[in-house]
């Protein structure tokens, strides 16, 4: 099990998020670099996203937010002409801390085409 999972909502359809490709980074010396990625399920969850233990230090999820919504129309309908669905943010990056490398560490993310939200889960 990864000590790292997330979960993401369609707020505006009010439905998982299937398909949203996320990676798992951690920050050194010369940036970020990418230890786990996957891509959230039919029920939007990536439970299997890195290292079943992490080390203390600061992390970021990035979420593909864009080719999620790239690829989804608004219930099946195209809006004001289009053929997917408009984004205003092409990526979601949530930055955390690791404090406790024993912890496991669940960020759902709350998203729509003009807004997102998160928080620390269980």
């Amino acid at each position: 099990m990864s000590a790292v999972s997330t979960h993401v909502l369609d707020t505006a359809l009010g439905v998982p998020a299937a398909g949203v490709a996320v990676a798992l980074q951690q920050a050194g010396a010369d940036g970020y670099r990418e230890i786990g990625q996957a891509v959230t399920d039919s029920d939007g969850r990536a439970a299997d996203l890195g290292p079943g233990r992490i080390a203390p230090g600061t992390y970021r999820l990035v979420f593909d937010t864009g080719a999620y919504f790239t690829g989804q129309t608004s219930a099946g309908v195209a809006v004001a002409g289009q053929t997917t669905r408009p984004s205003y943010f092409p990526e979601v990056i949530v930055t955390f801390r690791v404090d406790d490398s024993s912890s496991h560490y669940h960020t759902p993310l709350l998203l729509s085409p003009f807004g997102y939200t998160t928080y620390r889960g269980t």
